[in-house]
């Protein structure tokens, strides 16, 4: 089994800034990458931004420039840095690990719970 449990999330005012954590843990050998997806209310996951073991990142184009991902690896844990949020930032966050070959809660469809960012005056 391996867990993915999700933590930071909040109510922040537009601008503002919150550190969302994930961390890895079970029947893990090696984490080849982590992303992290958001869901708002009555639309698609999406993803959000990725990255690699090397630390190569990517991010959808809506969140460049205001979200940093960084991991730590001897920890398992994959950091999102959000700043500038805005009100369409307003979803839950929740990230996935490739362990091996499959990205773990993709092919599970497990997502658990996440965590929830509202970004709101």
């Amino acid at each position: 089994q391996v867990q993915l449990v999700e933590s930071g999330g909040g109510l922040v005012q537009p601008g503002g800034s919150l550190r969302l954590s994930c961390v890895a843990s079970g029947r893990i050998s090696s984490i080849n990458a982590m992303a992290w997806y958001r869901q708002a209310p009555g639309k698609e996951r999406e993803l959000v931004a990725g990255i690699t073991s090397g630390a190569s990142t990517n991010y959808v184009d809506s969140v460049k420039g205001r979200f940093t991902l960084s991991r730590d690896n001897a920890k398992n844990t994959v950091f999102l840095q959000m700043n500038n949020l805005k009100p369409e930032d307003t979803a839950v966050y929740y990230c996935d690990g490739r362990f091996g070959n499959r990205w773990y809660r993709t092919a599970t469809n497990d997502w658990g719970q996440g965590t929830q960012v509202t970004v709101s005056s």
